[in-house]
């Protein structure tokens, strides 16, 4: 390094001064031009180059010449040329006379390196003739590091700053890697030699980082970079010292750049993270400001840093990690967004963060705000597309639950994004059958997607299959064999969404074909009303379906003046149009509906939804021939079932349900010799439900195999009539339709089924009988006129004196109340279908002119009262009770769907039908709801049947009672959607208005069993629950001033009496009681109730009396204590008048009826399992409980599981007198089951009990679902409303302990059956039904065979004589009960920590805990 000379002064020359020229150099002075000044110089500047630092004698020689060079004259001289040849001379000197320097003037020098300095300037252009002489000069100061000499400069620092800002300047693209390490070299050695780097200086090497200066000089940026990366152990303090002061000490004057030190940060990092060793600690404390931007500006610096490629800040810097994660519960919306934004980028190249991040991203994908969700499944589902392996399945299983995200925009970017990756890596494979079998999931999930009610959902699910998952655009092969392995692998939920859609897309096709065939109609007033019920229609199936109504009318109006529209979209709903015809018909409709100066056409994009969901672009004969010739590979073994995951069985069985499905959608496609041939080989095989598929596909598309193909005809009908004959009941039943369908000479075919099935009728074999009733009922169904009188003999002869009075074999006394289809006896499925059979029969005849239906509906109730056994021998299991009380209530229901029948029911029957949703037996509740919801959505069933759903507020499961809420809600949605849609509705209000349900829900709780005293607090409570399950979801709106009209119609069923029983006071009293209660809950939950109501209701003549104008019903029946408790639903315990000892232990006694008290929930706890501890009162946590199962030992449905207060006494141990049955709690996870003693020999078994309501005991209960190993969950339920108290063994064994009268002297060999009191005024059905029978011409009797003929036989009149003698025998025994004890209110018993279990329509019994 170049050196001061020690000398005080400068350098003398020698000769006294005298400037010594190099040889044939004349002087140099201002006197001579420029040009010979430049000559003159190169001469010097050649001299100079040549001479070397050992050149002692030249040096002294020509020092005075190099002071000469640094006067004024050369170093402000105008020309840049002198000047350029003069700073290589000077740089020369330098290198000539280092280490020490000629000149010794601190001032001189600096004026020496600015003049060096601003000629470097001229290496910016390459093309000049002068670049190599200033290149010379860079090369030159570099090697000889010249500027070092500047360190003992005081100002040494302008100096710097200077040749930095020049160097920066004139780097350029034109430069060659020599140019730029030369001013590498030169400035990293000003950097590393000196005592450090000042903050200007470092300004001007950070800022070519900033952006703006980046794009602008990409040069400068890659300079300072090398540098950067050359000097990183020298400037690292220098940098750390600058942030500290702008990020930590907010010290921003110290620097212009301090407003980008965020960006400089990340281009820092990115260069060498070594350069902010000391910065990042000093981000985790911005991170943490209380400035929400500046929290912001880190974490978008930071997301750049964590997520770039090839970082490893994350691992080397675990606290910022950490410190940054915490920002994604930030409270400041822009920082957690864009903390999700960086997730994508840090999934994509750091997957070894993804965990870390996967908590994180849970949280924010349940963010409130809606951006945040969506970009949550954006990052997720980017990361997936490049490499699924990225995202793990809780990244999948979040974007799987904004499926059904509130917002249409989450859900759409959820399901579309789903959608691609299906597409990719399941359809394509484009990662292998692992990544595929991973998201295997995704095409079920999207289906279910159909089930929501937004129409936006179905129409992007029928997008995304036609475009995903089974894309059109395949070819025909490709696309069928697509879609043949897709329906194969699909869970139940989805193949029913699927079908839907279809059954959606058909109905809609069905539509505008109904359109366009008003068209073709003479214009009339009925016309266009018609015409705009099909519109509005369409447009309820397209998304905002009120700009839809303008659209259709738009578009009906363009169909009614453009026939060759009409024409495009007849083809393209034809039964005949081909998948290239459809797609050919949508672009030709598109093109002429569009107007090319309208960038945007709102209408259009309207039409192309319609068209896009009733063109057929995936099924027509093609395809189903190519479905087909799948399926007979799969039968014959050559197909690739095996590949694409399915056995061939799931693939046949899959492949036929799938044709199934699509003959009831596209019946034409069908119509092939080759396709038949095909389906005849499905009959023949083994499984039962492919050749019942086939059966069905015949059925509905064969109506031209007679005509058009007979040997297809001939092979066929030998078959189906084996199938109506012998096959199974499913097979039969379809085998008697598609006869009836397909064929003209249908009655001979039936006839030849029928007479030998009617001549083979065996109960003694009911394995074979089961299939032959199938097959007669459905024949006599579907032609009455040809076998209603033969039926009559076989229906009185055998179906009823033979089957239904007869128990032939003794049934599986297991205990459960439910079993499963295969367990069931031979003798209960016939005696089922039995009853399916009179059902049929009589809905085939549609009318009673012979009394037959009275008939059959007194044989239905009196299965209802007898709790399914007919007979009353005992001999049926309870499983098998459940299913024949499953069936007579159905029955009852099915013929109710039938006006002429509907009329014929009585009061007390349809109360009996009614109460079967709440049975005994869990699956007997879910599946009556279940066919009274399907039978009341199609308008099927009378409105009063609606009713029957408030009952299910009783109901102990959760899940049933949030089902039945759901049911309620659809069909009041549908009711008045029928209301709006259809004008002539109107008139028929008074079956669709779903308003007029009330007055049937209040008759049919005023006969609620449960309700036997009016004023107690208890059953007034239960009876406000089911008012207001009903009324809570009919007054969600006030539309047209509704609650005013509910309580104008509960008034004015005040005014009337009970039709069933109009002079009985306590009937009465209970209607005006539930009135009351109907008026206080409607009163309470509506503020504009009191208003005028806008029409006067009508009530039912059915249930009530016309309003007599002499009668003013203005009594309160609830007492303030009432009204308190509605209000509240709290009811005030009694204070204890005993001590504990004495409330546990003093047995209580029973009158007319056992009250029942309900049990709070913190003493409550299940005694359902025999191998269970009672759980403590801390699991009994709410009343919803009731539905959650834990373990437990006891089986599902078991009758006799025993619990005692130190643990488990078996079952056997339990000594019980027999025929006696016992109350009993949920066992495995389901109420079904009977209750037994809680000690064995302790108390006597109660009597039996009355049928038509489901346990609800102390103890939680759940669904079927949920039975594996599982007990109750502590908790009263909601519907848990009364629980028994203990009762005094004396009384327990008699019938006193229901009735409270003393029981009359009973025979001992053989004791007579009590039927409970609670049962629905049995006595007068009874009473009722043997009037009826008596006013009856004909019944089941066979022609010519009167009533009184028939009935004389003992087999006919056997169970209503019975029922008469047993309750004859009840109402005596109450008669001379009333002298028993009154029973006190049992809330001692929750009290005191004893157990209490009830069970719906049973006694029960309390146990010490």
């Amino acid at each position: 390094m170049m050196e001061f000379p020690q000398q005080p002064q400068q350098q003398r020359p020698a000769g006294d001064g005298k400037i010594i020229y190099p040889l044939g150099v004349k002087e140099i002075t201002d006197k001579i031009s420029n040009d010979e000044v430049v000559k003159r110089l190169k001469l010097v500047v050649k001299t100079y180059m040549d001479m070397d630092q050992d050149s002692e004698e030249e040096k002294q020689q020509y020092l005075a010449l190099a002071l000469h060079l640094a006067s004024e004259f050369f170093l402000r001289n105008p020309n840049k040329d002198v000047r350029l040849l003069v700073a290589c001379c000077l740089a020369d000197i330098f290198r000539i006379y280092a280490p020490e320097a000629p000149y010794t003037s601190h001032d001189k020098l600096k004026e020496i390196f600015l003049f060096i300095t601003r000629q470097l300037k001229g290496l910016e252009d390459t093309k000049s003739p002068q670049f190599n002489r200033y290149f010379y000069l860079l090369e030159n100061l570099a090697w000889v590091k010249s500027y070092n000499i500047c360190f003992e400069l005081e100002d040494c620092n302008e100096i710097f700053i200077q040749l930095f800002k020049t160097l920066f300047s004139v780097i350029n693209n034109s430069h060659n890697q020599k140019v730029q390490m030369h001013m590498l070299d030169l400035m990293s050695s000003i950097i590393m030699e000196g005592d450090g780097v000042t903050q200007e200086l470092l300004d001007t090497i950070l800022i070519n980082l900033i952006p703006a200066h980046k794009n602008l000089n990409k040069q400068a940026y890659d300079l300072a970079k090398t540098l950067l990366k050359r000097t990183v152990q020298t400037i690292e303090t220098c940098i750390a010292s600058f942030f500290n002061q702008v990020l930590v000490m907010g010290k921003s004057s110290v620097s212009d750049l301090s407003e980008h030190v965020f960006d400089l940060i990340q281009e820092l990092f990115a260069i060498d993270p070594l350069l902010l060793v000391s910065v990042m600690p000093q981000l985790e404390f911005k991170l943490k400001s209380n400035d929400g931007e500046e929290r912001l500006a880190v974490v978008k610096l930071l997301a750049k840093l964590f997520g770039a490629k090839d970082s490893e800040l994350a691992t080397q810097n675990r606290p910022l990690w950490q410190c940054f994660l915490g920002r994604f519960n930030d409270i400041h919306v822009p920082v957690r967004l864009e903390c999700v934004k960086f997730a994508s980028h840090c999934l994509m190249n750091h997957p070894d963060l993804a965990m870390d991040l996967t908590e994180f991203l849970k949280v924010r994908s349940h963010d409130p705000e809606e951006a945040i969700r969506h970009d949550v499944i954006v990052t997720i589902i980017n990361a997936g597309k490049k490499d699924l392996n990225l995202v793990n399945d809780q990244l999948l299983g979040f974007v799987r639950e904004r499926m059904l995200d509130k917002r249409w925009r989450v859900r759409k970017e959820a399901m579309m994004g789903l959608a691609q990756l299906y597409k990719k890596y399941c359809l394509h494979h484009e990662a292998g059958k692992e990544s595929a079998l991973k998201i295997s999931w995704i095409k079920d999930k999207l289906l279910h997607i159909y089930y929501q009610n937004s129409i936006d959902d179905k129409l992007l699910v029928e997008k995304i299959f036609a475009q995903y998952m089974v894309p059109h655009s395949l070819e025909t092969e490709e696309k069928m064999k697509c879609m043949y392995y897709l329906y194969a692998c699909l869970d139940t939920n989805a193949v029913k969404a699927l079908n839907e859609m279809w059954k959606c897309q058909n109905m809609l096709r069905g539509l505008v074909r109904e359109l366009l065939d008003l068209h073709k109609l003479p214009t009339s007033e009925a016309n266009t009303t018609a015409m705009f019920g099909k519109l509005m229609t369409i447009a309820k199936n397209l998304p905002d379906p009120g700009k839809a109504q303008d659209f259709m009318k738009k578009f009906n109006q363009v169909l009614g003046e453009d026939e060759k529209l009409r024409l495009q979209l007849e083809q393209l709903i034809s039964p005949t149009c081909s998948c290239k015809q459809a797609e050919q018909c949508v672009r030709e409709i598109t093109r002429k509906l569009t107007f090319p100066k309208q960038p945007t056409n709102p209408f259009l994009e309207m039409v192309k939804f319609l068209l896009e969901r009733i063109a057929p672009v995936h099924i027509d004969s093609e395809a189903i021939s190519a479905l087909v010739k799948l399926l007979n590979k799969s039968i014959e073994g050559t197909a690739d079932d095996e590949d694409e995951g399915v056995t061939p069985d799931t693939a046949i069985r899959a492949g036929l349900e799938l044709l199934k499905v699509l003959s009831f959608t596209h019946p034409t496609a069908f119509h092939s010799a080759e396709t038949y041939e095909s389906l005849l080989q499905c009959l023949k095989m083994e499984d039962d439900k492919v050749a019942e598929a086939a059966i069905q596909i015949f059925r509905n598309t064969g109506q031209k195999i007679e005509t058009e193909l007979p040997q297809i005809r001939s092979t066929l009908i030998p078959v189906l009539h084996q199938k109506a004959k012998r096959g199974t009941p499913h097979q039969a039943k379809q085998a008697v339709h598609c006869i009836h369908a397909i064929f003209h000479n249908k009655e001979v075919q039936l006839a030849q089924i029928f007479e030998p099935l009617s001549r083979s009728l065996n109960a003694d074999v009911p394995e074979q009988l089961i299939t032959p009733l199938v097959s007669l009922g459905h024949i006599s169904m579907l032609a009455p006129d040809q076998f209603a009188s033969p039926m009559k003999s076989i229906v009185a002869n055998f179906i009823v004196k033979d089957l239904l009075m007869n128990d032939r074999s003794v049934g599986n006394k297991n205990g459960r109340l439910w079993t499963a289809d295969d367990e069931v006896s031979p003798e209960v499925l016939a005696k089922v279908q039995a009853i399916k059979l009179l059902v049929r029969w009589l809905l085939g005849m549609k009318n009673n002119q012979s009394k037959s239906a009275n008939s059959t509906l007194r044989l239905l109730s009196a299965m209802l009262v007898s709790e399914g056994d007919l007979t009353e021998q005992k001999k049926i299991s309870k499983s098998d009770m459940s299913r024949l009380r499953l069936a007579a209530g159905s029955a009852i229901m099915k013929l109710a769907q039938e006006p002429c029948y509907h009329d014929i029911i009585t009061p007390e029957q349809f109360q009996l039908c009614g109460l079967v949703i709440n049975d005994e037996c869990y699956q007997v509740r879910q599946i009556f709801a279940q066919k009274l919801h399907l039978a009341l959505v199609k308008l099927l069933l009378p409105l009063e049947y609606m009713a029957v759903f408030a009952l299910c507020a009783k109901d102990p499961v959760k899940e049933r009672r949030a089902h039945a809420r759901q049911c309620l809600l659809k069909n009041i949605s549908v009711r008045r959607e029928y209301i709006k849609q259809n004008p002539m509705a109107h008139e028929k209000l008074l079956s669709l208005l779903p308003e007029y349900v009330v007055p049937y829900m209040i008759h049919l709780l005023a006969h609620d069993p449960d309700l036997t005293k009016p004023q107690d607090l208890e059953q007034l409570r239960d009876i406000k629950e089911c008012l207001w399950f009903m009324l809570e979801v009919l007054m969600t709106k006030n539309e047209n001033n509704s609650h005013s009209f509910l309580r104008k119609m509960v008034e004015n069923i005040k005014q009337t009496k009970d039709a069933q029983v109009p002079d009985d006071p306590k009937a009465n009293e209970k209607l005006y009681i539930v009135c009351d209660v109907a008026l206080f809950v409607i009163a309470n939950k509506s503020t504009s109730c009191h208003l005028d109501s806008p029409k006067d209701p009508v009530l039912p003549s059915k249930f009530f009396t016309p309003p007599d104008k002499d009668f003013i019903n203005d009594k309160e029946y609830l007492s303030p204590e009432a009204k308190i408790v509605l209000q509240t639903g709290k009811i005030q315990q009694p204070p204890k008048q005993t001590g504990v000892l004495g409330a546990v232990n003093k047995p209580l006694t029973v009158t007319a009826r056992r009250p029942y008290i309900k049990t709070p929930t913190s003493d409550t706890v299940s005694n359902a399992s025999t191998n269970s501890q009672p759980s403590s009162p801390a699991t009994n946590k709410s009343r919803d409980m009731s539905s959650e199962a834990s373990e437990t030992g006891a089986r599902e449905n078991e009758e006799n599981p025993v619990i005692t207060k130190a643990g488990v006494v078996k079952k056997e141990e339990t000594a019980q007198p027999s025929g006696k049955k016992r109350a009993a709690p949920a066992s495995d996870g389901t109420e079904n089951s009977l209750s037994s003693n809680p000690s064995a020999g302790s108390q006597p078994p109660a009597n039996k009990p009355r049928r038509g309501r489901p346990p609800k005991n102390a103890a939680g209960v759940a669904t079927p679902e949920k039975e594996a190993g599982a007990t109750t969950g502590g908790g009263a339920g909601r519907g848990r409303k009364r629980a028994a108290p203990a009762q005094d063994p004396a009384t327990a064994a008699s019938p006193d302990s229901i009735s409270g009268k003393t029981p009359k002297q009973q025979k001992e060999a053989e004791p007579k059956r009590v039927v409970p009191q609670r049962q629905i005024d049995l006595q007068r059905s009874v009473r009722v039904a043997q009037r009826d029978q008596q006013a009856s011409q004909k019944t089941y009797g066979s022609e010519g065979e009167t009533e009184r003929e028939f009935e004389s036989s003992p087999e006919y009149v056997l169970s209503l004589t019975q029922l008469q003698e047993q309750q004859e025998e009840a109402i005596r025994k109450q008669s001379r009960g009333a002298a028993a004890p009154k029973q006190k209110e049992s809330t001692y018993a929750a009290e005191q920590g004893e157990l209490s279990v009830k069970r719906r329509c049973v006694k029960t019994r309390t146990v010490r805990q």
